[in-house]
């Protein structure tokens, strides 16, 4: 039940000794600062850190071939090997689970040679033959007219999408690149999107020069037929691509005569299994930045019990004249663990304040400077803000649970004789 003078006397035993209050009351304060801080800054790193993968779908994993480690019914060892179209569709038939199999073929690339001319203006960039699948694994912002599609697959139409920076190196400014032609290794090849990454984190520079065709026209223009590069397969939600690639490669070496052993064959980049790692790492990350915080803070508090203990002995005839007068051990205590909460309360609450305050200014700076690698948008949720209330008031009633102790202990007759 509220009680103004339960309250008048709490704020008056605060205001008693302003000083020392305030220092009291700075430990918790700057504990609190510190755990939503860290809290917030480890964010920051993982929103960072996440971003180099991309919007790419994390269920997914890259797929290649290499030499063979071992030799296997009559063929040698060293023995190169490329998938086929026919692999393809064995692994989408054959393995359950899958959500995408996209075969891929690749060419150039921006820091190579000059692969790409349009009139007098030439450029190296990534040239890949795909299916119209990848845009569901890999998404992007179509910009202008559209993504590669089956009818383009299956008439192998000489049409391209290009990335940003493809038009910064080979347009005019404001020229309008739809429907024109660009010539990539003597084959000319007509315009037919444009896009961006749908991440804007991070250096884009190799994505924004690139440049996607139909894998069909691919292998019919530059000599490839039905050779597959390397492959990118997504897992369906609810299954781990990392529980069922065995399988796949499994599959693969029975196709292609490699000894089952053999784990130098087939290459392969799990980014489940990577994205795994990094989540666990950041959870670590997050459990340290509690542990750290709640050290700072319990320092804090045991500031603030230890000023409890000094204001009980300050208050012990005060405290002996109320036992004295019908006042319960339960009375006496409640008062004292109501300042210690108060106290502790008021303090968390300016911290978190101050902390927010700061998280706010980064993020302002952020925006103002531009994209800062392996750290993007700090901040914590309001999950963890409830977390640091409820830590607060578990600390406040700890903090005045010894000082209420000591003072339920003393008898009245004993309170009164000290002077």
């Amino acid at each position: 039940m509220f009680s103004k003078d339960r309250w008048d006397e709490i704020l008056e035993a605060l205001n008693s000794n302003k000083f020392r209050t305030l220092l009291t009351a700075f430990g918790v304060f700057w504990g609190i600062t510190i755990l939503v801080l860290l809290l917030a800054l480890t964010n920051g790193l993982k929103n960072g850190v996440m971003a180099d993968f991309g919007d790419f779908a994390t269920n997914s994993m890259f797929m290649w071939t290499q030499g063979t480690s071992k030799p296997y019914k009559g063929l040698p060892k060293g023995r190169n090997f490329n998938y086929k179209l026919d692999d393809v569709q064995a692994i989408k038939s054959e393995i359950p689970n899958i959500k995408y199999v996209s075969p891929r073929n690749q060419l150039g690339g921006f820091r190579g040679n000059n692969n790409v001319i349009r009139g007098t203006k030439t450029g190296a960039f990534e040239i890949y033959g795909d299916y119209p699948e990848y845009i569901k694994q890999q998404p992007l912002d179509i910009l202008q007219g559209r993504f590669i599609s089956y009818s383009d697959i299956n008439s192998k139409r000489k049409v391209c999408v290009i990335g940003t920076d493809v038009i910064k190196g080979l347009y005019n400014k404001d020229e309008e690149p739809l429907g024109t032609y660009i010539k990539i290794n003597g084959v000319n090849f007509m315009v037919v999107g444009v896009f961006k990454m749908s991440n804007s984190q991070g250096d884009n520079q190799q994505d924004a020069n690139t440049i996607y065709m139909p894998f069909t026209t691919f292998g019919q223009a530059f000599n490839r037929g039905d050779e597959v590069g390397w492959m990118a397969i997504t897992a369906v939600d609810d299954v781990p691509i990392t529980s069922i690639k065995q399988q796949v490669f499994d599959l693969m070496k029975f196709r292609h005569k490699i000894d089952p052993t053999d784990e130098r064959a087939i290459g392969h980049f799990d980014l489940s299994e990577q994205f795994e790692k990094v989540n666990g790492l950041f959870t670590i990350l997050t459990i340290v930045g509690y542990f750290v915080g709640a050290l700072v803070l319990m320092s804090g508090i045991i500031g603030i019990s230890n000023i409890m203990l000094i204001v009980v002995k300050e208050r012990t005839k005060e405290i002996g004249i109320r036992r004295a007068l019908g006042a319960t051990p339960w009375v006496v205590k409640s008062q004292i663990l109501q300042e210690s909460l108060i106290l502790t309360i008021l303090a968390g609450m300016v911290g978190i304040s101050f902390s927010a305050a700061i998280i706010w200014v980064l993020n302002y700076l952020l925006d103002m400077s531009g994209p800062v690698e392996n750290f993007a948008n700090p901040s914590v949720s309001m999950g963890v803000v409830f977390i640091a209330l409820f830590i607060l008031v578990v600390s406040g009633l700890l903090a005045g649970l010894i000082p209420a102790n000591s003072a339920t202990k003393m008898k009245p007759v004993d309170a009164l004789r000290i002077e």
